[in-house]
């Protein structure tokens, strides 16, 4: 009988560690590059830079030892200088999950972005932070919805506007439903984004501000499933519209949110196509 030791296959976690560290420059990361038969970096350099144990790490390249800690892989990932994609798909490979969401504000959005808002002209969208602070937006939102060119970036804030600007109380119809819907949605929004040290000062500006906004927050209502809902407001010259609101993660950027709202009916679509058309001549 063959009693020789047959290494266990390697996993797809152990696949991915090895491809990552040989992508690595040795010298680069303070290495030295004599007497490498293999390019990137050994594995008790990665364990190293990952202050864990080399003997683990071989492990887990070798796919043995169990599944690593959330902990484990964190420091792994900084090890390999993995991309926030990558990092993903390394806790998804060592723990079927990915990993907490760290949230990151960036400023902006990228002229690719702004292009997909401008396509979905005449329904009005528009791009928010975790914030609920609106940085992007297509000409439809500017006519339909407020011109937020208008305004200061400080006051391009949803929570703002609906709380501290009289005008969302004459288009909304029953405007206290809105108000405690949207601080349901946004207190998941912030939650699923990691966000909520940088939520703080919003609430605690518009607590001092608002009383109504102090009271319903208050209240810790949470709102399921709100990413479609129907918005329904009285335009100053169209008079009542509805609209099917739709609200979709923006791929690779956990801070922005895009926010569609497309005419509920066909007359409503065609009321504000023309309302839009007209605005642009």
């Amino acid at each position: 009988m063959d009693k020789r030791v047959v290494p266990p296959p390697e996993s797809a976690l152990g696949a991915y560690l090895k491809d990552r560290r040989t992508k690595l420059d040795p010298a680069a990361l303070g290495f030295s590059v004599q007497r490498r038969r293999t390019p990137g970096l050994r594995r008790e350099e990665v364990a190293q830079r990952a202050h864990i144990s080399p003997t683990w790490y071989t492990w887990l390249e070798q796919g043995r030892g169990g599944a690593p800690s959330a902990e484990v892989l964190g420091r792994i990932a900084h090890a390999l200088m993995l991309t926030d994609f990558e990092r993903e798909h390394l806790f998804l490979l060592g723990l079927g999950r990915p990993p907490d969401v760290r949230y990151q504000q960036r400023e902006g959005v990228t002229p690719r972005l702004q292009r997909v808002l401008d396509a979905l002209d005449p329904s009005p969208a528009i791009i928010r932070t975790a914030c609920w602070d609106v940085v992007a937006w297509n000409r439809a939102a500017t006519v339909m919805l407020l011109d937020y060119g208008s305004l200061p970036p400080e006051r391009r804030n949803i929570l703002r506007y609906i709380f501290l600007d009289p005008r969302p109380r004459a288009e909304q119809l029953d405007w206290e439903s809105v108000a405690r819907f949207v601080l349901g949605a946004f207190r998941v929004d912030a939650a699923r984004a990691g966000a909520a040290a940088a939520v703080q000062p919003l609430v605690d500006e518009l607590s001092h501000l608002s009383p109504e906004f102090k009271a319903m927050w208050a209240d810790n209502e949470i709102r399921g499933a709100h990413g479609e809902a129907v918005k329904h407001i009285t335009h100053p010259t169209l008079g009542p519209l509805a609209f099917e609101y739709s609200a979709f993660a923006v791929d690779g950027r956990t801070d922005l949110s895009m926010v569609v709202y497309n005419p509920a009916t066909p007359e409503d679509a065609k009321k504000i196509s023309g309302r839009v058309e007209s605005a642009e001549g």
